[in-house]
C-alpha cells in the first residue's frame, strides 16, 4: 500500500508525511529502519546534555520521546486495523519528555529500545491485511487510517533527525 492509499493527510500529521516518499509503506518503514541501523550514533551522543536552545530537548531526551510516540503511534494502527469505534486519545509530548526523563536513561539502552522497537513495528504492519491497513478510524478527534499510522511512524523519525542535523550538529 502506497501514501496514495491515504484518503487525506489529517491536519498536522501533514508535517511527517511529507517527510516521506509515495513507496509502499512497509519498504518506507523498512527505509528507515536502516537510516536508523545508519546513524551517526556516536555523534548524537557526543551531544551530551547540549541544547540548541533553553527548554529544548537533548539527543535522550529526542531519542526517548521517539520511542514514546512511535509506541503511541503503533497503539493506535493495532486499535484502527481492529476496528475500534472510540476516538483514541492524544497525548502532549511536553508532557510525556518531562515525566520520560530521557536525559537521565543511559544512552545506549535508549539506542537499543529503539532499534528494537522498529522491529517490532515492522512486525505489527507486516501483520495487517489490506483490509485493516485501509480501515478507518479517529485518533485525537481526526479521522485516519492505518496506513498514514505507518508514515507518520517513519515521517517522524526523519523530522526529528533534521533537526538534530539542523539545529545541533
Amino acid at each position: 500500500m502506497f501514501k496514495s492509499a491515504i484518503p487525506f493527510i489529517p491536519e498536522y500529521f501533514d508535517r511527517y508525511i511529507d517527510q516521506t516518499e509515495d513507496v509502499a509503506m512497509l519498504e518506507m518503514l523498512e527505509r528507515s529502519q536502516t537510516e536508523l541501523q545508519n546513524y551517526d550514533w556516536d555523534k548524537l551522543e557526543s551531544l551530551g546534555d547540549t541544547v540548541y536552545a533553553p527548554g529544548k530537548w537533548t539527543g535522550r531526551d529526542i531519542l526517548q520521546h521517539l520511542i514514546d510516540t512511535e509506541r503511541i503511534l503503533s497503539y493506535r494502527a493495532l486499535c484502527i486495523a481492529r476496528g475500534e469505534a472510540v476516538n483514541l486519545p492524544g497525548f502532549e509530548e511536553d508532557d510525556y519528555a518531562l515525566h520520560a526523563q530521557g536525559n537521565q536513561r543511559n544512552f545506549e539502552d535508549l539506542k537499543t529500545e529503539l532499534l528494537t522497537l522498529r522491529t517490532s513495528t515492522l512486525q505489527l504492519f507486516r501483520s495487517f491485511s489490506d483490509a485493516m491497513l485501509l480501515r478507518m478510524g479517529s485518533t485525537s478527534g481526526k479521522q485516519m487510517n492505518t496506513i498514514a499510522l505507518g508514515f507518520i511512524i517513519a515521517g517522524h523519525q526523519r523530522h526529528h533527525f533534521r533537526i538534530l542535523k539542523e539545529r545541533y550538529f
